[in-house]
């Protein structure tokens, strides 16, 4: 382990920010920031903000998550994935819990000037997604351990994070953002999913009880199956109803990458060669959220 008195270089913070799951973090800003532009009340200062304040609290929970996992032992050499930086070595737990602090201060400052345009609410939504990001593998029953990983994800990384996106351009909860949190959140749920699938062997060994430990592999592809197309269509549905704006609709595109994706999952992929899997659904979900927000952008021209 490094020293205390070791200061980590960029590319180590880089690393153990985790860099690919970011994305989740971002997809739910650009998809609230279009429907305000479609609504005309977009403001960019706004948009700035929120997506520096959503990535910031996404940073500070991996560094959290990583310094809770390795101090739990759930980081172990046979884990598969992407290297995480305590368990390694390239962080002491001391240096994650800084930068997690750090991070969390500049989503509070973020947070603060959302407010004072947005209205109080938004503290709150604030303290109570950075308590949930602290408590997803911290704290004395943290409930990433319990089987209740999936559904905070689709709340923060769905509801909360595409409503609240919307709301903070003019302090509106709007319909077409709720339908559109819903499938944003079944991709992101779909990502840890997947991940967990990949981790079931490492993870019981670990006394890790996810939901894919619980529910086991079977029946845990068939929850990855409905979530992939289930966050891949609802968009284009919405827009047939009216609920959503038309150009949503452009991202039925990403069901084709879906589908294939759920194929080597039923397949069988285990292991390393579910690492392309959860790498590609991530994808899926950047993609989904990319074409929802220049379909809306250009058909509202």
């Amino acid at each position: 382990m490094p020293s205390a008195e070791q200061t980590p270089g960029l590319s180590t913070w880089i690393t153990a920010s985790r860099p690919a799951t970011l994305w989740a973090a971002a997809v739910p800003v650009f998809v609230g920031g279009a429907l305000a532009f479609n609504d005309g009340v977009f403001r960019f200062e706004i948009f700035i903000v929120t997506l520096v304040a959503a990535i910031a609290i996404q940073i500070a929970t991996n560094f959290a998550n990583d310094a809770s996992d390795a101090k739990r032992g759930a980081d172990t050499p046979d884990r598969l994935g992407p290297v995480r930086a305590v368990s390694s070595g390239l962080l002491t737990s001391r240096q994650a819990w800084t930068g997690v602090w750090l991070m969390f201060a500049v989503a509070a400052i973020g947070g603060l000037y959302l407010a004072s345009q947005a209205g109080a609410v938004i503290i709150a939504i604030g303290v109570v997604s950075i308590a949930a990001g602290l408590g997803y593998t911290g704290g004395p029953r943290p409930y990433g351990y319990a089987g209740l990983g999936e559904l905070f994800v689709f709340v923060f990384f769905g509801l909360v994070a595409t409503v609240g996106s919307r709301f903070v351009h003019d302090a509106t909860i709007t319909t077409d953002a709720i339908w559109l949190a819903v499938p944003i959140g079944l991709l992101a749920t779909a990502i840890l999913v997947a991940n967990n699938i990949r981790d079931i062997p490492t993870d019981e060994a670990a006394g890790k009880r996810t939901l894919a430990v619980r529910m086991g592999r079977d029946q845990s592809e068939t929850l990855y199956a409905l979530l992939m197309m289930g966050g891949t269509v609802l968009p284009t549905i919405g827009a047939v109803l009216g609920v959503v704006p038309a150009g949503a609709a452009a991202s039925i595109v990403s069901a084709v990458g879906a589908w294939g994706l759920v194929g080597r999952v039923r397949a069988g992929a285990e292991g390393r060669d579910l690492i392309p899997v959860l790498t590609g659904t991530a994808q899926t979900q950047l993609a989904l959220g990319v074409l929802i927000t220049v379909g809306i952008i250009v058909a509202g021209l």
